[in-house]
């Protein structure tokens, strides 16, 4: 399949658009930065500062666990780094982020009844 076939189909674009994507993402450059700013010498001084566990730290750099949403917010609550600048450190450059629709439509049991959660 020629280069040119693939830059006209509209699925072919997106799948090297997320290609490119994960190309950037660089959760290292983030936590680098992070030890630098807070002025720590290692990641075990990282992960107490941040009150997560070292493994946290470990899996994030070895990219086996993502840069969760609570754990950018305390990144920006220790190192007064805006969310935006913190995303743009670890390359996640994109404007709007997409959550699932899944997420906000109630859970119907067998009756077809919504399930309370107590």
């Amino acid at each position: 399949m020629e280069i040119t076939t693939l830059m006209n189909n509209p699925f072919e674009q997106a799948v090297i658009k997320r290609l490119g994507d994960q190309v950037a993402y660089d959760p290292n450059n983030l936590l680098d930065s992070l030890i630098e700013k807070l002025n720590l010498k290692n990641d075990a001084a990282l992960s107490r500062a941040l009150e997560v566990a070292p493994p946290v730290i470990s899996k994030i750099r070895h990219r086996r666990l993502p840069v969760g949403a609570s754990l950018l917010i305390r990144m920006h609550e220790v190192s007064d780094l805006s969310i935006r600048e913190l995303r743009v450190l670890m390359g996640d450059r994109r404007d709007k982020f997409r959550i699932s629709d899944k997420q906000f439509k109630p859970k119907f049991g067998s009756s077809g009844s919504q399930i309370q959660n107590d």
